[in-house]
């Protein structure tokens, strides 16, 4: 019997370490907080506003606030108040950046990415 062409894609793209896989299936489940975690990752000591970073990564500021609180939320930046406007910046939690860091590392690699594309795209549904 051949096994469903739906069911061979899912464990192909399944075929992830576990620990990515939860980390893109609960963390970085949007192509907004790939591209965050991207920047942030390239400018570790940055600390700016939402509307700065929009303007930085080509997003809608509206979407960077919505997206960064829930990085915020994840544990994988941190926001504090600067004159009543909230900055965002990377966390300073180690373990968290580590794990950021397998992550971008594992990106340089074509497949990866189109594994991570995979599950964004399904998340959206």
């Amino acid at each position: 019997m051949a096994v469903p062409y739906e069911d061979f894609t899912a464990k192909l793209m399944n075929d992830m370490d576990p620990e990515l896989l939860d980390f893109v299936r609960n963390k970085v489940n949007t192509f907004i907080k790939w591209d965050l975690l991207r920047f942030f990752r390239e400018n570790p000591y940055t600390a700016d506003t939402a509307e700065n970073i929009a303007r930085y990564i080509g997003r809608s500021a509206t979407a960077v606030k919505t997206e960064a609180q829930q990085l915020v939320e994840s544990g994988l930046m941190e926001v504090r108040l600067l004159d009543d406007l909230p900055v965002y910046a990377l966390t300073q939690d180690r373990a968290m950046r580590d794990l950021l860091d397998r992550f971008l590392q594992a990106c340089e690699d074509r497949n990866f990415r189109v594994k991570v594309v995979y599950h964004i795209i399904r998340g959206m549904r």
